[in-house]
């Protein structure tokens, strides 16, 4: 039995890493499952939407990193997992589950993927989207206020005095964990077709 290839995705917010991840998740349709950091952020339950509001979402500690890895690894066991959602409209994890039948190919993606070890050390091949960050800012406004039901002002004030800063401490520092580096975010065809090449190699 083939051990199961593990493709970590990350890179800095609206740098199309989602893209990238889901592009790669569609061409192994049938023996692959995605799974985003994002499902991950903490229960907020307990806290007012206030309180909620502030929540650094940029920050690791926002993040239940040691279930996910916990859920992975289960996965290469050869077990289901079910795993939590997250709901941005209401800054708290959803009701709704998702459960995850293993698969040759788990691909995961997130801002903050790189930064704990433990589960850098799961993966078979890193894989980090670099973007400029005006771009990634466009692209971040955009989901925002499309996607999350935010304002302009809400997702510029957070970017400015969370996501930029978050980014320069934790998230440009694990560039350099990376295997391969793909400049021009998600849709970056030359990328896709070596990285799917690397993976049919494997699978």
């Amino acid at each position: 039995m083939k051990k199961t290839f593990i493709l970590g995705i990350c890179g800095g917010t609206g740098s199309g890493k989602t893209t990238l991840a889901t592009t790669i998740h569609k061409r192994f349709a049938k023996s692959s499952i995605l799974i985003p950091h994002d499902h991950y952020y903490r229960d907020q339950s307990h806290l007012t939407m206030e309180e909620r509001v502030k929540t650094n979402y940029d920050h690791p500690d926002s993040l239940e990193t040691s279930r996910m890895i916990d859920d992975i690894t289960k996965l290469t066991q050869g077990k289901t997992v079910t795993i939590p959602t997250y709901d941005f409209t209401k800054h708290n994890r959803a009701k709704k589950t998702k459960t995850l039948s293993p698969a040759p190919l788990i691909i995961i993606e997130g801002i903050l993927i790189f930064h704990e070890e433990a589960l850098r050390n799961l993966m078979s091949l890193k894989v980090f989207v670099d973007v400029e960050e005006y771009i990634r800012l466009c692209r971040r406004i955009r989901r925002d206020v499309e996607e999350r039901g935010r304002t302009l002002e809400m997702t510029t004030n957070q970017y400015l005095t969370l996501s930029g800063p978050m980014h320069h401490q934790f998230v440009e520092p694990s560039k350099k964990h990376a295997d391969i580096i793909v400049p021009q975010g998600g849709y970056n065809k030359v990328a896709i077709e070596s990285i799917v090449a690397l993976i049919k190699e494997r699978l």
